[in-house]
């Protein structure tokens, strides 16, 4: 069984209430099928049935008591939520984030993944602005962030070199790459509105992508 398949019929098992159920009383602690069946209000022929499907996809394991040998403890494999994860990503040498200006998106990109990650990280643009959008700097301030106001922008072929992971936040520049970059993240353009909450809204969703993403960097 390859890893896909095994994350597959884990899912499947899961795909259910009353399993999701158990397998929340387990991440408490180890029960027998009677604490269970007393704890969800089930007949003993329904928790053996779901107790089935979870040991046939490896989501749980029985031990027997060493006090009650007729007794036996169910509990979750400790390996199991890791599997349920995509797997990890060798880190770049370093992250690349690229908009269409570089005023804005890419360069709270820049300062957000900097803040998270020690991987190094650099921010260009495909048709870089006269300078950094004041919005862009004073949202990155509202989260504790500096970028310079100052700094220029920066065309992507200025930026680019070997071993670099371009990831582009905005659809303009991943559609006029060509998908010669490596990730693509569609994040709605702030200056189209320029609102705060317009760039606090592009600042949630990049901390979220950056967050998740920098999570499965895992050194080889």
């Amino acid at each position: 069984m390859t890893d896909l398949e095994r994350r597959a019929g884990i899912f499947a098992a899961l795909a259910d209430q009353t399993r999701l159920r158990i397998v929340d009383l387990l991440t408490l602690g180890d029960l027998s099928s009677s604490e269970i069946g007393t704890a969800l209000d089930l007949r003993s022929n329904l928790i053996a049935h779901h107790l089935g499907v979870l040991e046939s996809a490896q989501i749980v394991a029985r031990t027997r008591s060493e006090f009650d040998r007729r007794r036996s403890y169910i509990g979750l494999r400790p390996e199991v939520f890791d599997t349920l994860a995509p797997p990890s990503v060798v880190p770049p040498r370093r992250v690349l984030f690229v908009c269409t200006a570089n005023s804005a998106r890419s360069q709270l990109a820049e300062a957000i993944w900097r803040d998270m990650s020690p991987v190094a990280v650099a921010s260009a643009g495909t048709r870089p602005a006269e300078r950094v959008n004041p919005e862009a700097t004073a949202t990155a301030a509202r989260h504790g962030l500096i970028i310079d106001a100052d700094q220029p922008t920066r065309h992507l072929d200025e930026v680019r070199t070997d071993g670099d992971l371009v990831i582009t936040v905005c659809d303009d520049a991943h559609e006029r790459l060509h998908d010669s970059d490596d990730l693509h993240w569609s994040i709605r353009d702030p200056a189209r509105t320029g609102t705060p909450a317009a760039f606090d809204a592009a600042f949630d969703a990049l901390v979220q992508r950056i967050r998740a993403f920098s999570s499965r960097l895992v050194a080889a």
